[in-house]
């Protein structure tokens, strides 16, 4: 019966942080608010996308494509970004834009960014969980560190490719642009990435490596709420607005 409750306890606190952040970006939709129903499906394609960047970063993995623990700034470079950010963004990209495909509910710019999260949390909900019960004598202190950092770092990535996504579904921006949708998530999480796996390395520049991580996660903060206060403005100024491909 004990253990029953720990593991579920565990499991409240691994998904706790990423309910909280799909409610608060619900809640900041105040024209409008998506269908419960809706952002419940895009959290369950981001669980189902964790369990797809699994299997590609095994496949990585086996095939030593990438190492588990680098010990050079190069290395830890290439594990983030190839290991991790861009395989990671990517199936949550391929899960976001068949959801929003002719999605009728997908009629304010806010709109992409809401979808973007609740597919991040997906993902982040489930890849907490996996974290905590691999380090299951020591869950509550890595529980809190994910719930300040790894979560809302993926609530970040995920701000900033629904923003983009928005823009280039509205034809705000040329369809060049469409690039961004990834690759400004993918910079955003491998860079977050390196700082984490270079400070924790303890070489003698972990100091200024972690007051970088923590400058940069700041940054990435301050970026993603100017991203919301922008759709936000964009949809009270375009209430009539209509997608690139229906106008």
């Amino acid at each position: 019966m004990a253990e029953n409750m720990q593991l579920t306890i565990i499991i409240f606190a691994a998904i706790l942080p990423a309910f909280l952040l799909v409610l608060y970006i619900w809640l900041r939709d105040k024209y409008q608010r998506e269908p419960i129903t809706e952002v419940l499906k895009a959290v369950g394609l981001g669980i189902l996308s964790a369990f797809m960047a699994v299997l590609v970063e095994g496949f990585f993995q086996g095939f030593g494509i990438v190492s588990e623990n680098p010990t050079t700034l190069l290395g830890a470079a290439w594990n983030a970004f190839v290991g991790a950010a861009i395989p990671e963004e990517s199936v949550k990209l391929l899960v976001l834009a068949l959801f929003l495909r002719r999605n009728r509910y997908f009629d304010e710019r806010f709109d992409g960014i809401v979808y973007a999260c609740a597919v991040g949390m997906g993902f982040a909900g489930t890849e907490n969980i996996v974290y905590l019960f691999s380090n299951i004598n020591e869950w509550e202190t890595v529980a809190i560190q994910r719930a300040i950092f790894a979560v809302p770092g993926h609530f970040m990535f995920a701000v900033a490719m629904g923003y983009f996504y928005s823009l280039v579904y509205f034809g705000d921006v040329s369809w060049r642009m469409q690039g961004r949708i990834l690759w400004v998530p993918v910079l955003l999480h491998g860079v977050y990435d390196v700082l984490l796996m270079m400070a924790n390395v303890g070489t003698m520049l972990s100091g200024i490596l972690i007051a970088l991580f923590y400058a940069f996660c700041f940054m990435m903060f301050r970026y993603g709420r100017d991203n919301i206060k922008k759709h936000i403005q964009r949809d009270e100024n375009d209430p009539n607005q209509v997608a690139f491909w229906r106008k």
